[in-house]
């Protein structure tokens, strides 16, 4: 049985379900609003390699350290993005949180607080994990400022860690929560969700 088992989660309009090939043409005129590929910080696939992609994260789901969901738009079934578990490591109870992208359309909205408030939830109150990480280029100031309004704390930067999409050597920064640091977090995003709401 594997750690992380299919599992469908919604919330607040926002439903997250398991990356399929069904998903292709959804995922693909995701990335085209805003031709979110032509960023070198993000892993957005280009249109054409939008396949490849999904088979990869199946791929990867199958070997057991990735679990990618679509990212749907509840009452219509548009796709918005995509965000995985990924990095998973079942003898510690570790996941982590990456792999994520939204169309620019719903980017600065409630669908990121609430897609992660989905997964941190799914991964601390079922899965029982001791500790939620999360990486990103030290470049992509806008994913760090999201990490940190999670409640993620900075653990350091690891240098010359990965290679961009074009070519070039990042610098990755890494952030992690632990169990007893879930529970305030969880307040201060449902706080956060609410005043957005009003």
């Amino acid at each position: 049985m594997a750690f992380v088992e299919p599992v469908t989660l919604r919330d607040r309009g926002v439903r997250l379900e398991p990356l399929a090939l069904a998903h292709e043409e959804g995922l693909r005129a995701a990335a085209a609003d805003g031709e979110l590929w032509k960023l070198r910080i993000t892993s957005v696939p280009e249109p054409q390699d939008t396949r490849a992609y999904i088979e990869a994260a199946l791929k990867m789901r199958e070997d057991g350290n990735r679990f990618a969901f679509a990212v749907v738009e509840d009452a219509t079934g548009k796709v918005l993005g995509s965000t995985s578990y990924h990095d998973i490591v079942p003898a510690v109870k570790r996941v982590e949180i990456g792999y994520t992208w939204y169309c620019q359309s719903v980017q600065r909205t409630h669908v990121n607080t609430t897609a992660k408030l989905l997964m941190m939830g799914h991964a601390f109150d079922t899965l029982g994990c001791h500790v939620v990480g999360w990486r990103t280029d030290n470049y992509n100031f806008a994913s760090q400022r999201a990490i940190e309004r999670l409640g993620a704390k900075k653990d350091g930067v690891l240098r010359g860690h990965a290679l961009r999409r074009d070519g070039t050597i990042r610098d990755t920064v890494m952030y992690s929560m632990r169990a007893g640091e879930w529970p305030e977090a969880k307040a201060q995003l449902l706080y956060l969700l609410e005043r957005h709401a009003q």
